[in-house]
């Protein structure tokens, strides 16, 4: 008999050194920001409001807390020593991007945090992870061993959960988590379709990616992945990403499309060849749950690439309330959008798959490049997987509130990129993680505490 089972979105709570470095080569909304004043309190206080919508419609909804900024360990590793206060003012002067990259809260788009899969789908039926190793820019890079550490600590039981090395940090095996990862299904606690998307092939010398922009995400890293996870490769799917596509700014998938149980939203230019990936998913999903995967497809016509990405309309939410009503978190730059409004009022209500849709303010994170889909890890657990993992980081009314509190004490209204030389800036950044693990409940989690040693 199926076990009852849940995704369950753990958000990626934003760091209080939120920058607008302009660090990710690709990332239009990104690259635009660069050098732009940010406001970490303002981008706490959305992404949590965010996190609590979800929570208000019934679903379950838990934080990842940020990792430590400035990673002083980095630049020790570098070559800089002295004081703390020391290597910020020499980094600053020598190299200003440097010291952005490793203040950076990149880690807040948790979808880059690592590719899960749920126990119905592996072989040996435990719920596997695998941190990202994000190679493809070193800002991203230097998040993988904490990545690793911090869901280690909530996801303990090694009965219930395996946790994988990232993969070599190689371009060979370039991997940036579950954003080139979706899982299709006809019930969460029934075995599932996973899909993997990439951007480029090493083995496949023909098979190159885009021209303008890289492509991050390589067909061996996903391969290796289905492999340590124990996927059936029967269940199993590879596509690739349009290269013309990513030269528009689609760096992950999740920009062109989402998908959620048996609902599969993309744009008609997402793949390469999108007619045979879809036609594939659909064949597929047919012979393996007798049913019909609803597929909607936004035209060229109606919504462009470019328009796509700069209102990140697949880079939303679809979710699954209670009820089995499919509803859509959208970013409100889709509703200011007069193209992007109406398909989603014409795919939207009476008979259509998604029953509603929901507009959100996240405009602090999408300046940086990241919409509401970026910012959350799914992981799909059992009653019992939800019970052995650690209850400190749920979101509930009590402690939505003591995070909104506790936000408003630690987190400045605006940072510039020189704030970031300044030492308090790193002592109110310690402060603000020192007393979150202890309303997290999750110990000595960062170095300077002595966790990770």
């Amino acid at each position: 008999m199926e076990e009852q089972a849940y995704e369950v979105n753990f958000d990626g709570l934003v760091g209080p050194t939120h920058n607008y470095g302009g660090l990710s080569y690709g990332n239009q909304a990104s690259m635009r920001s660069g050098l732009s004043v940010s406001s970490p309190r303002a981008a706490l206080l959305q992404g949590l409001s965010k996190m609590k919508l979800l929570a208000s419609l019934g679903l379950k909804q838990a934080v990842l807390p940020p990792q430590e900024r400035p990673d002083f360990k980095v630049l020790r590793r570098l070559g800089y020593s002295g004081s703390e206060a020391d290597i910020l003012t020499r980094v600053a002067r020598d190299y200003p991007g440097l010291l952005s990259a490793c203040c950076s809260s990149s880690a807040m788009w948790a979808a880059n945090a690592a590719t899960v899969s749920p126990s119905a789908d592996t072989l040996d039926k435990k719920v596997h992870f695998t941190p990202a190793n994000l190679v493809t820019y070193f800002h991203r890079s230097i998040e993988a061993s904490s990545t690793g550490r911090i869901l280690k600590e909530i996801f303990k039981n090694e009965e219930a959960f395996v946790h994988h090395d990232p993969l070599p940090a190689t371009l060979s095996f370039a991997d940036e988590g579950a954003a080139n990862h979706t899982r299709l299904c006809r019930s969460y606690g029934e075995e599932g379709i996973e899909v993997f998307t990439y951007g480029r092939s090493v083995l496949y010398r023909a098979d190159q990616g885009p021209s303008r922009y890289p492509a991050r995400q390589t067909l061996e890293a996903s391969a290796a992945i289905a492999r340590l996870h124990k996927l059936d490769p029967d269940r199993t799917v590879f596509v690739r990403q349009n290269p013309h596509a990513v030269d528009a700014g689609v760096f992950h998938n999740d920009v062109i499309s989402v998908g959620n149980r048996n609902v599969f939203f993309h744009h008609a230019e997402a793949f390469q060849e999108t007619e045979d990936v879809v036609a594939k998913l659909r064949e597929t999903f047919a012979r393996l749950f007798n049913g019909d995967l609803a597929v909607l497809t936004v035209r060229k016509e109606d919504v462009s690439v470019e328009e796509a990405v700069s209102t990140y309309l697949f880079n939303s939410q679809l979710v699954t309330l209670p009820d089995g009503a499919t509803h859509l978190l959208a970013p409100v730059e889709c509703e200011e959008s007069e193209n992007v409004r109406a398909v989603l009022q014409g795919m939207s209500g009476g008979e259509n798959p998604i029953a509603q849709v929901h507009y959100v303010d996240v405009r602090q994170s999408m300046k940086n490049g990241g919409g509401p889909a970026c910012l959350r890890l799914r992981v799909v657990l059992t009653e019992r997987e939800l019970s052995l993992t650690h209850q400190g980081v749920f979101l509930t009314d009590a402690l939505y509130l003591r995070l909104i509190e506790w936000g408003n004490k630690h987190y400045r209204d605006r940072l510039g990129l020189d704030d970031l030389a300044d030492p308090a800036v790193a002592e109110e950044s310690r402060n603000a993680l020192d007393e979150l693990t202890e309303i997290l409940g999750l110990g000595a989690l960062y170095d300077f505490q002595g966790g990770g040693t």
